[in-house]
């Protein structure tokens, strides 16, 4: 059975897609962007992830939000999509599967617009059926799981579970019980008891720890 650990400095990704939301400040996610070797920019993201030092791997979208002095610079690294059927998240994510890498950070998805917010982070429920993914925000870490598994944590940690489809959702080493919700906000403001807490579920939800 599965465990996920807690987020830690030495566990950097393979592969980070970093999305055009607020530019990651938290610690953990600065340092793990200033040391992943492969990390892909949805359009204007490129242009805070520069400014700060990097130069992406690549970067994907339609380059309508780029500025023009990146665009003209880097202009090798950009993987254009017109298409206008998902956004810049996806057409990157796709990009990532085609270079053969199955296992992705997402960051900066999250601020800005809530809508864009709530939109990329319901897409993990998606993805998770053709890689290994997670989210890393300023506040927390976003898991999609669809089978019975293990979370390491530590007590009095805030936990949050959000049902996508499950028909059949418990746990164990929470502060409150689990069970099919029907909206979003029931599974909210959760705890952990200890060092670790299990998850039984038939179907998708994503779980949130804390950092």
């Amino acid at each position: 059975m599965k465990e996920y650990k807690l987020p830690a400095q030495a566990d950097v990704p393979e592969t980070i897609i970093l999305a055009d939301g607020d530019f990651p400040s938290h610690p953990l996610a600065v340092d793990w962007l200033n040391r992943c070797p492969f990390v892909v920019c949805c359009d204007g993201a490129a242009n805070a992830y520069i400014r700060s030092g990097h130069i992406p791997s690549a970067i994907v979208g339609d380059g309508d939000s780029l500025l023009a002095d990146v665009r003209e610079k880097y202009g090798r690294l950009i993987h254009s999509e017109a298409e206008q059927e998902t956004n810049d998240l996806s057409k990157a994510f796709r990009f990532c599967l085609l270079q053969g890498r199955k296992r992705i950070t997402i960051m900066g998805a999250t601020g800005k617009r809530e809508d864009h917010t709530l939109g990329n982070i319901s897409l993990l429920a998606d993805y998770m059926e053709q890689a290994e993914v997670n989210m890393l925000t300023d506040h927390g870490m976003f898991t999609p799981v669809s089978d019975d598994c293990f979370f390491e944590s530590y007590r009095g940690q805030q936990v949050s579970v959000f049902n996508m489809n499950a028909t059949e959702l418990s746990g164990e080493g929470l502060a409150y019980p689990l069970s099919v919700f029907t909206n979003w906000w029931q599974g909210t403001l959760n705890e952990a008891t200890g060092n670790r807490f299990f998850i039984h579920v038939c179907g998708k939800v994503l779980v949130f720890r804390a950092m």
